[in-house]
């Protein structure tokens, strides 16, 4: 499937902010499952392309002179595949699963999340037990957002010695309009990646277009920054992800 994604943050200030820096995260990369058919990123100046420690494309936005807005956009076109459970890393070197085994501020069992957990660590080792775990987590998550969700599903995996990662990205809902940022997991399985939509309680196909991974929602997610001055800010963001048939 070919989809067409468009992606827009546009930030006001109260006053002008004298100096910012802004991390960006919004520029897909191929994998097993997708293949980047064309991208661009449109900044207020110059970004600095670069890889982050994941993997992830990163781009540094500095801003050395006032402003009262900042205005992003990412657009482009990626064709993804129906293929499961393939590996999809973005380096030719990945990093060892091992890393993805220390909690972080996002994904600390805490003693009720560990007690759920525990319900479940007589099959985690297997695809099975993740899929029935990623079930509970739904049921559990009720309404919560899909950050939500996955910050739970990573938390029980760590604790439960199960490497697991958070990924961000988008994903094409028909009945939606195709608007859709997203987010799910992997978890190392044997000697691989498998992928859990946790949200949606879906395998993770070609609906899905992957941007960026880490160990929780921080490292991974599309725009992080830092200024000085600014006072109050107003962010608009708005992503939409429409099909396209391919020729």
């Amino acid at each position: 499937m070919r989809y067409v994604i468009t992606h827009q943050f546009s930030y006001a200030y109260d006053s002008p902010v004298r100096l910012s820096t802004q991390y960006l995260r919004l520029t897909p990369r191929d994998t097993t499952r997708q293949k980047v058919v064309g991208w661009k990123l449109e900044t207020p100046g110059a970004a600095l392309r670069t890889t982050d420690g994941y993997g992830n494309v990163l781009h540094v936005l500095t801003i050395d002179k006032p402003v009262t807005g900042i205005a992003i956009q990412a657009q482009g076109c990626v064709e993804t595949a129906a293929v499961l459970d393939e590996p999809s890393d973005f380096t030719g070197a990945p990093l060892s699963p091992l890393l993805f085994l220390r909690p972080t501020g996002l994904t600390r069992a805490d003693e009720a999340l560990a007690a759920f957990a525990e319900r479940f660590r007589h099959e985690i080792g297997t695809l099975a037990g993740l899929r029935e775990l990623a079930a509970g987590i739904h049921a559990k998550n009720g309404r919560g957002s899909a950050a939500d969700a996955a910050h739970a599903f990573i938390a029980c995996c760590r604790y439960l010695g199960v490497p697991a990662r958070y990924v961000s990205g988008y994903m094409y809902l028909r009945n939606n309009h195709g608007v859709a940022m997203h987010a799910w997991c992997e978890a190392w399985v044997g000697d691989r990646w498998r992928s859990f939509d946790i949200a949606h309680d879906c395998a993770v196909g070609e609906a899905h277009i992957k941007i960026a991974v880490g160990a929780d929602y921080l490292d991974a997610c599309p725009v992080r920054g830092v200024r000085v001055g600014g006072g109050s800010e107003t962010l608009m963001a708005q992503a939409q992800v429409m099909a396209q048939p391919q020729q």
